[in-house]
């Protein structure tokens, strides 16, 4: 059976603060560790009023401060926000913080809107065209620096921390065969191209120095609960959100409500329904049936789950009962 990891967006959840949800974090990358769970990741969003992991690499030193051996990281780093050298300084001192524990997933979109985008990028064009440049930069400023180096992460260099590629669409998977980096395909919000998207990756991988054969991790979301009703319930957090989105209506992440009928139009919520398609939502018998056939269809290394509910105590135990769920399905 296959690892299970834990993707986290520090949700600031409607009534609470900042600082309650990243302290949620913590107590979620606490409980994924005991828990089992093999990486703890976090994403970069930014002007997002329901998402707290804009300063990524701050927020993975403070759940890495609280954990001991589950692997820390990112899911992702948008690359073109950056100069591959300030990354390379934030991730090699991650390294050297919590060595042996650190990841660096890297993306390729702004993780915003257009105008923070603008704010952060500056040069919107050059940010996106240079991103395989940017990232064959960033692998050698954390590898063995040449005799003849004229620049230098410190820290940074020497520390190999690995790369992985993140995406939702065709280009990023042929970019990975390229590279000859492990892959993590977007399906908990872009399924449409995740099937094609990995037979590319599979068919098409260069192996590298970093890895000799491909390996895939797959995105899902993730509500599990006591009961299918209740895991229903939960889960219109999550409906809520991305109707939000559609209409950029930008506020916290909202309470569960008892029905989505009056709150969506038909329109929005064939696109809900359609985008969160593989969420595996429900009961542990029913979670279980759902796992298992996305896990056969995909044929993934990796599973990593973004659980995406109000309450802090519900979302520790649907962490439970999915590191219950896989214990179950290995016996």
């Amino acid at each position: 059976m296959i690892p299970f990891s834990i993707l986290d967006l520090s949700p600031i959840a409607e009534g609470h603060t900042i600082s309650e949800a990243l302290d949620a974090s913590r107590l979620m990358a606490i409980k994924a560790e005991d828990c089992g769970y093999n990486r703890f990741w976090l994403a970069e969003h930014h002007g997002m009023p329901g998402i707290a992991s804009a300063a990524t690499s701050v927020v993975i030193g403070h759940v890495g401060a609280a954990t001991k051996r589950i692997r820390i990281g990112s899911g992702g780093i948008m690359l073109p926000n950056h100069a591959p050298l300030v990354i390379a300084e934030q991730f090699g001192t991650l390294e050297a913080l919590f060595p042996g524990r650190v990841d660096l997933g890297l993306g390729r979109a702004p993780g915003t809107d257009m105008r923070t985008a603008r704010a952060l990028r500056r040069n919107m064009e050059a940010g996106t065209e240079s991103f395989p440049h940017d990232i064959i930069e960033l692998r050698r400023l954390l590898g063995e620096p040449s005799d003849d180096q004229a620049l230098l992460a410190v820290p940074g260099m020497r520390s190999h921390v690995p790369l992985w590629l993140l995406g939702s669409s065709l280009y990023s998977a042929h970019l990975a065969a390229a590279l000859g980096l492990p892959y993590a395909f977007a399906s908990h919000f872009a399924p449409d191209q995740l099937m094609e998207a990995i037979s590319i990756y599979r068919e098409r991988f260069q192996p590298s120095d970093e890895l000799d054969k491909p390996y895939v991790m797959v995105g899902i979301m993730g509500v599990a609960a006591e009961t299918d009703a209740e895991a229903a319930h939960l889960f219109t957090s999550s409906q809520q959100q991305f109707v939000n989105l559609r209409r950029n209506v930008r506020k916290a992440f909202p309470r569960p409500i008892e029905t989505m009928e009056g709150y969506w139009s038909e329109v929005e919520r064939y696109g809900v329904e359609h985008t969160l398609r593989y969420a595996v939502v429900g009961a542990a018998a029913t979670a279980r049936t759902k796992l298992a056939e996305f896990l056969k269809m995909t044929g993934a290394d990796e599973l990593i789950v973004s659980m995406p509910i109000h309450s802090v105590e519900q979302r520790l135990r649907s962490v439970e009962i999915f590191a219950d769920l896989r214990e179950k399905m290995l016996a």
